[in-house]
């Protein structure tokens, strides 16, 4: 590896082929040398899985013709990070990055999102790490929203880093024709009313498929990432690695009291 560029590592959770990553390969690659490691399929929701009761492959895609090297891992966008950390890379990368996934990581999203588990990853190993998602999910998704702001991202956390623990969450609209500006955000707070469709196979066993839809619990709220979405705005969130919360907090001072 060419020790005087720029190492950026590069996955996602839609898998190898997914247009989203190849793109995104494609257009970092002006900013050094460009590693993919990917899962060999597609792996959405998996948040920080790991894989812990098989083995793990890792192979390289022989047929790749964009940029860098590409990989395909049968596991996790966090065991992506972790395989290419212990064996493709031989020195430690300058910066992760996820995606371009297919569909928003905003709000809630983000604690079971595959690609931010990715960014996570990369964060707790002190590595400066983004990830990049297009509101739209189709497979074949125009990603050129996303273009104009890849560039301004990765420049400035490649010369300034990022704190200790955080990582940057980045959704970009794409209904709203093509951004111009783009924000510093909260995530806003909102859940999925989950809802389970009941189906019978062929042999008359019930089965389920999970439906819903994320319901914004603050609508107004012009800070956070799901308004600038609504509104054709890109949402950079800052994202903490920690989760724990402020111990400093009103009420903690009685949960120890409780607990003594």
């Amino acid at each position: 590896m060419e020790k005087d560029r720029k190492l950026i590592l590069v996955t996602n959770d839609d898998g190898y082929t997914a247009l989203g990553v190849r793109t995104l390969m494609k257009w970092l690659e002006p900013f050094g040398e460009v590693v993919g490691v990917c899962p060999d399929g597609p792996r959405s929701a998996q948040s920080m899985a790991i894989t812990v009761n098989q083995a793990m492959r890792i192979d390289e895609v022989k047929d790749y013709d964009g940029p860098g090297r590409l990989y395909k891992v049968n596991g996790t966008p966090v065991d992506c990070v972790k395989l290419a950390m212990h064996t493709v890379l031989d020195r430690t990368p300058d910066i992760v990055v996820s995606g371009i996934n297919h569909g928003s990581n905003a709000a809630v999203n983000v604690i079971y999102s595959g690609t931010m588990g990715a960014a996570f990853e990369g964060c707790a190993f002190g590595i400066p790490s983004v990830g990049f998602s297009l509101t739209d999910h189709d497979p074949a998704a125009d990603f050129s929203p996303v273009r104009p702001f890849v560039p301004k991202i990765i420049e400035e956390v490649l010369k300034s880093g990022l704190p200790e623990g955080i990582c940057l969450n980045v959704n970009v609209p794409h209904d709203k024709g093509n951004p111009t500006e783009m924000r510093v955000t909260r995530a806003a707070r909102g859940k999925w009313t989950d809802e389970y469709e009941k189906y019978l196979d062929p042999f008359g066993r019930p089965f389920y498929w999970l439906k819903g839809h994320f319901v914004n619990e603050e609508p107004e709220a012009e800070d956070t990432d799901e308004w600038c979405l609504s509104h054709g705005i890109v949402s950079v969130t800052p994202e903490l690695l920690d989760r724990s919360a402020p111990l400093d907090a009103v009420w903690i001072e009685g949960l120890r009291k409780s607990l003594r």
